[in-house]
């Protein structure tokens, strides 16, 4: 009896200890992502550095998937990844770690992570109804971008500070309609597979965009420093999290496999901090924070929506 109690227990606590663990791995190891980005576009124009990182990370997942003979996407599926690809990847991701480089790692990762106040605004314009609690996360939200700037407002003077800003803010508009497509667009094949066309597909498009303008280094002039900084983005940021949290949306519900966001920010500021001398203030920890919570409470009201609307389709 004792014996099968603890089998149970056991059972139970692998159940829901490795997806949880899963959550803490893809919060800490994405925020480190940004140190990386931050790195790696030192020495490389950002676009480059993108451009390499998508085209490995794709070719891995794709070579895999096709040793295990894996189905291929059939018709409509390719215009679901095609788009996908330009709106996650190619511009989000690209005009992200372009940010990365005129403002601190810390500072883009809180920018990154309020993608789901862009997906209420977007389906405000789309004529959906927006909750109160919505609306209160967004006004949080706000305040706290506000604190989090009063220090930066001499910075708004900066040219590069200020396309930092816009770059970081129009990559996370086109993550959440990406987010918002691929939730009206989920498709049957394997996601993995899918997200490996998606990165190579976006490389494609990248290391065109570099030979039209030319903003390329030759790659025998990239320090090792750099490329060390893109093999672990291909490896830790690209393959094993991306995979890590694929499965922890497969097996925890949405409230908890969210977390992640909360986690990222917290972690590039600190290792920001210390590696590259960010400035870690008073305003930066309080707004973020704050921006964090109103964060959380636009989650809330977003999860409550669906919980609604699933209820009215049953």
């Amino acid at each position: 009896m004792i014996t099968k109690i603890k089998d149970n227990f056991s059972n139970s606590l692998k159940s829901i200890g490795l997806p949880i663990l899963a959550v803490i791995w893809v919060g800490f190891f994405w925020g480190t992502t940004w140190i990386a980005s931050k790195e790696g576009v030192r020495y490389m124009p950002a676009i480059q550095m993108v451009a390499i990182r998508q085209f490995l990370a794709g070719s891995i997942y794709i070579l895999y998937f096709l040793t295990t003979k894996t189905p291929w996407p059939k018709g409509k599926q390719w215009k679901t990844i095609l788009i996908l690809a330009v709106l996650n990847f190619t511009i989000s991701n690209g005009l992200s770690t372009i940010g990365v480089k005129y403002i601190s790692s810390g500072l883009g990762a809180i920018i990154s992570a309020v993608f789901p106040i862009w997906i209420v605004i977007i389906s405000f314009f789309r004529g959906e109804r927006i909750a109160k609690l919505a609306i209160a996360g967004l006004l949080i939200s706000f305040g706290g971008i506000c604190i989090i700037f009063y220090e930066h407002l001499a910075d708004f003077l900066i040219p590069d500070f200020r396309l930092g800003i816009f770059l970081s803010i129009i990559a996370t508009i086109t993550w959440s309609f990406g987010t918002l497509y691929a939730k009206k667009k989920a498709s049957s094949y394997s996601p993995y597979f899918s997200l490996g066309f998606q990165m190579f597909i976006s490389s494609l498009l990248l290391f065109t965009y570099n030979g039209i303008t030319g903003t390329t280094v030759n790659i025998t002039e990239i320090p090792t420093i750099t490329w060390f900084a893109i093999g672990y983005l291909v490896i830790i940021g690209s393959l094993v999290t991306f995979t890590i949290f694929i499965y922890t949306v497969q097996k925890l519900p949405p409230e908890i496999s969210s977390i992640y966001v909360y986690i990222n920010p917290v972690v590039a500021i600190l290792l920001g901090s210390v590696l590259f001398d960010e400035p870690l203030t008073l305003s930066i920890a309080m707004g973020g924070a704050v921006t964090l919570s109103g964060l959380f409470i636009v989650n809330k009201s977003l999860r409550k929506t669906r919980a609604t609307q699933n209820t009215l389709i049953k």
